[in-house]
């Protein structure tokens, strides 16, 4: 099948890569190259860069706005089939108009439309997470459902998900492609829906009020924004000890030389590493040695 494929981060790469083996990339849509890091270095796009070191001859187009122009040179391209995952932009019915559009969206839907699915699922603890794809329409996520991959909940942090996601979505993709005739769309119920927003930095924010809800934005939070303190703390590589016990808002309840145990108002977490504003991480035993931190003060 001859695809124009619109995705940008490393989760769309991994769709891309399965494929590239198996049917004919006629365009890759991505978004620009953007300046990244605290070099500031340009950074191509996973999807972009994945292409080029393939080797192969497709083009490449990243587009600044989806505006009449782009979809003129859309027209001249022929192709079957737009499948999409985490472009990054709405797409217009302009091109929606073009040939069947696909998404693939990471939750399982009607549930967690919008910005960030993986990280308010692990929000919320659900039992299962998942992957759907969808037919695209005007509205935000609300197509005809064709299809699910779901995944248990064992504790996966937002990095691990992202990673087990894209390896489902592409075995989607594929399987899709290849009974697509005799699939029946399945509507959304949009009584069940709810939205999710774009994930900001002060959402990473944290205090020791409960353990779980902290484990739990730990998770969802993992590689940005991570969570952190008021006082700019990073609390690294954290671990749900209890959720029940009544303590002092971060009192260091145990120190042990590879991690520390530190209360809430409700429940207790480990913590294993630290990471002082413009410090390096460090084990959390080093950090408290170099504060005088010992057992029954406050970490903040």
């Amino acid at each position: 099948m001859n695809i124009v494929f619109m995705g940008t981060p490393s989760y769309a790469a991994v769709i891309l890569e399965s494929l590239l083996k198996s049917h004919t990339i006629k365009a890759l849509v991505c978004q620009p190259d953007k300046r990244a890091g605290r070099d500031m270095q340009l950074k191509m796009p996973a999807t972009k860069e994945l292409l080029l070191k393939s080797g192969l001859e497709v083009p490449i187009l990243q587009p600044q706005a989806l505006d009449l122009d782009f979809v003129d040179l859309l027209k001249q391209i022929q192709f079957d089939i737009i499948v999409v995952a985490a472009f990054g932009k709405i797409l217009p019915k302009e091109i929606l108009s073009l040939a069947p559009c696909v998404n693939l969206h990471t939750s399982i839907l009607p549930k967690y439309r919008g910005a960030s699915p993986i990280q308010e699922s692990i929000l919320e603890n659900e039992r299962f997470f998942g992957v759907t794809l969808m037919q695209m329409e005007e509205g935000l996520d609300s197509g005809d459902i064709l299809g699910f991959r779901i995944l248990k909940n064992r504790g996966q942090n937002a990095r691990e998900l992202f990673g087990e996601l894209s390896e489902a979505a592409a075995k989607l993709t594929l399987d899709y492609l290849e009974k697509w005739k005799e699939i029946v769309p399945l509507k959304q119920s949009n009584a069940d829906a709810s939205y999710c927003k774009k994930i900001k930095k002060e959402m990473g924010m944290v205090d020791f009020s409960e353990a779980k809800s902290l484990y739990l934005k730990a998770l969802a939070y993992e590689g940005w924004p991570e969570i952190f303190l008021q006082s700019g703390l990073k609390l690294k590589k954290v671990f749900l000890n209890e959720n029940e016990s009544a303590n002092k808002a971060g009192e260091i309840l145990e120190i042990l030389e590879d991690k520390i145990l530190v209360g809430c108002l409700r429940g207790s977490v480990w913590i294993q590493a630290l990471q002082a504003p413009s410090k390096k991480m460090v084990n959390a035993y080093e950090y408290l040695q170099g504060r005088r931190l010992k057992k029954g003060d406050i970490l903040e």
